[in-house]
């Protein structure tokens, strides 16, 4: 492993190398457009699709982003939410969702719900496809976005998977060249970060809205604690961690 992560930087290398000495300097502005054409799905995907989502279920989208700013710093590090996986449980039980809607949905939620890797998966085949001088026709693309779906589930907790899985997306449309996928590969990591952090979201996003339609969520608490009521403050300690004076912890 040790020897692996030590050539892991030089074959990002080869791979920028290949890409830059192949299609030009250019090449590298059309990949920068790319990860900022990412970034900016995702945050109208997170602020406009899932702000909509948390409003109609009586939440603000931003106040939970900033009581998960801590488990997203991890995430924005590490380019993978597997890590924080278990804080973010603890949280939500904090927050007023009860622990069996929270152990049910974000599980499963790390698995099939994965907003941000589909909207990765048919970014990157529209990329390689223009690349490439690749025509789609309207049936080429319904068909990629189905196909994303579908080999987005699974894909999350390793950064770099996504080539794999990209791979497996391109098989689909055999007129784009699977070799396409090397354009990508030296701004994967960068594109990871922001999927990473959308596919996080969503899931939160998920159990806070299936605990409202299960009526599974103290609605009181959890609007303190996402207005920052200094008394139910998260105590980032085990299970044992007791609540602030005058409150009585929620059954986690």
């Amino acid at each position: 492993m040790g020897f692996i992560i030590k050539l892991a930087p030089l074959g990002v290398l080869g791979a920028i190398a290949f890409t830059t000495g192949t299609y030009g300097v250019e090449s590298l502005k059309q990949l920068g457009m790319l990860v900022l054409v990412f970034y900016v799905s995702c945050f109208v995907f997170v602020a406009v699709v899932l702000g909509v989502v948390m409003r109609l279920a009586g939440f603000s989208i931003f106040k939970l982003i900033r009581y998960l700013r801590e488990e997203l710093s991890i995430v924005l590090g590490t380019a993978s939410s597997d890590a924080v996986l278990p804080q973010i449980m603890r949280k939500l039980e904090w927050m007023g969702v009860k622990d069996s809607t929270v152990g049910l949905v974000i599980p499963t939620g790390y698995s099939f719900n994965l907003d941000g890797f589909s909207i990765y998966l048919t970014l990157a085949v529209i990329f390689i496809a223009q690349a490439t001088n690749t025509p789609l026709s309207m049936h080429d693309l319904i068909v990629v976005v189905l196909v994303s779906l579908v080999t987005s589930k699974g894909a999350h907790g390793i950064p770099g998977s996504a080539i794999v899985i990209l791979a497996a997306t391109l098989s689909a449309i055999p007129a784009i060249p699977v070799l396409g996928l090397v354009l990508i590969l030296p701004v994967d990591w960068f594109v990871g970060i922001a999927r990473a952090l959308t596919n996080l979201i969503g899931n939160c996003v998920a159990t806070v809205v299936v605990a409202v339609w299960e009526n599974d969520i103290d609605r009181a608490r959890a609007h303190r604690v996402l207005n920052r009521d200094a008394a139910l403050r998260f105590v980032p300690a085990g299970d044992d961690a007791e609540p602030a004076a005058g409150e009585h912890a929620h059954a986690v």
